[in-house]
């Protein structure tokens, strides 16, 4: 486990701050969601608290590697004053004199933001020269960004190799904490609610969490390969052709392994292509052939209810169904409702299923939403995240 900022002696020195300020910004150049800007906010305090002269940087949008006004982090100066109270300093440029000056001249307490690192190809592509200019500017470095702990980037991995003290900010090691534990000791009965599009995308997590889960509950679109691999005829579902076999032998494993896997039993199916066919709730072995599913059934979410009630560690990533459209989002709202129900340890694992639990207004019910889609997913499938392995 790598050190926390906790451990780390901060006095008067140049902490670098890898933040994750990837915020969505409104036609009138606001910042339209500030839920990630305020995730970074426990860790800023306690380093301001600790006499740190802060240096935060974060990426935003994809800016093809020079500067475009439209990613400019500007915008983020107001919001972050507010929830920090206090000034922020800014820079144009993440590197060279100016940066370098305005780092240099901060005091203990002070705030300095440092405009879109992608602004620079060398950040991407983790080019020496850019990482060292990155490294010149701090004494210590803190990564907080767990959101693109999973890229091999300057300021998420570069950089680390060159500032000897370094550590995990704090929403680094809650992620940590709640993902590693469940993934590795976790309270039993341990339920994984698997959902989305893709079986593809979902291979090596369902393979890692069938070592220590007790139950997997598949919905979404992923389903329908499963149940396609079982013979099921689907209708006009979503199926990975190329990926039955590989249905079939995670269903085995699983079985081997003596880990029950749930799929849907009943399911809502129409047409999104032809907005005057009525949703229809049918048994999954009797889908229209010129229908598709959409979502899980009640029976199935009854089922899964169930699954659930006793549950002691949760984590769900990806939704039951087409949950933006109120037609189809029954039975993704229904697990969000018993997820949270849960007395265990619940976890939300990043991506479609952190928009779910807030649409269902859930997200203060849950032990941790996580902050990371591609990178819960790929610690969760037990992958080496770049950015936690630089801090080790």
């Amino acid at each position: 486990m790598s050190r926390s900022i906790r451990d780390l002696d901060l006095q008067g020195k140049r902490v670098f701050i890898r933040v994750d300020f990837n915020v969505p910004i409104n036609s009138e150049g606001k910042v339209a969601d500030d839920t990630r800007v305020r995730a970074a906010i426990p860790t800023l305090q306690l380093a301001r608290e600790k006499g740190a002269r802060l240096i935060l940087a974060s990426h935003l949008g994809r800016p093809k590697g020079a500067p475009e006004s439209k990613y400019s982090l500007r915008p983020v100066i107001p919001v972050l004053a507010e929830l920090l109270g206090t000034d922020v300093h800014f820079t144009d440029d993440c590197i060279g004199d100016a940066a370098k000056q305005a780092a240099t001249a901060l005091q203990p307490g002070e705030v300095l933001l440092l405009e879109n690192l992608r602004f620079h190809k060398g950040e991407e592509k983790n080019e020496p020269e850019f990482t060292k200019a990155l490294a010149e500017l701090a004494d210590v470095y803190v990564n907080d960004a767990f959101g693109t702990a999973h890229r091999a980037h300057a300021s998420t991995a570069g950089i680390a190799d060159l500032v000897t003290e370094k550590g995990a900010g704090l929403l680094m090691e809650k992620e940590l904490q709640y993902l590693g534990k469940a993934l590795h000791h976790p309270d039993q009965p341990f339920v994984a609610i698997l959902g989305g599009a893709k079986v593809s995308d979902k291979i090596e997590v369902i393979e890692n969490l069938l070592k220590t889960a007790n139950t997997m509950l598949i919905g979404g679109a992923m389903a329908y390969t499963f149940l396609k691999a079982r013979g099921l005829d689907v209708g006009k579902s979503l199926v990975e052709a190329d990926k039955l076999g590989l249905a079939r032998e995670l269903e085995a494993k699983a079985a081997e392994k003596g880990v029950r896997l749930l799929l849907p039993t009943d399911h809502v199916v129409g047409d999104l292509s032809r907005p005057e066919v009525e949703p229809q709730t049918v048994a999954a072995d009797a889908t229209p052939a010129d229908l598709a599913g959409y979502d899980i059934g009640p029976e199935t979410l009854a089922a899964y209810r169930e699954a659930l009630s006793t549950a002691k560690t949760v984590i769900w990533n990806g939704p039951m169904g087409i949950f933006e459209n109120p037609l189809y989002a029954k039975g993704t709202m229904g697990v969000a409702e018993a997820v949270a129900a849960c007395e265990g340890t619940t976890i939300i694992g990043g991506g479609d299923s952190v928009a779910a639990i807030n649409q269902a207004g859930l997200a203060e019910k849950v032990s941790h939403v996580s902050t990371g889609g591609g990178a819960s997913l790929e610690f969760l499938a037990g992958l080496i995240l770049p950015g936690v392995a630089a801090l080790e």
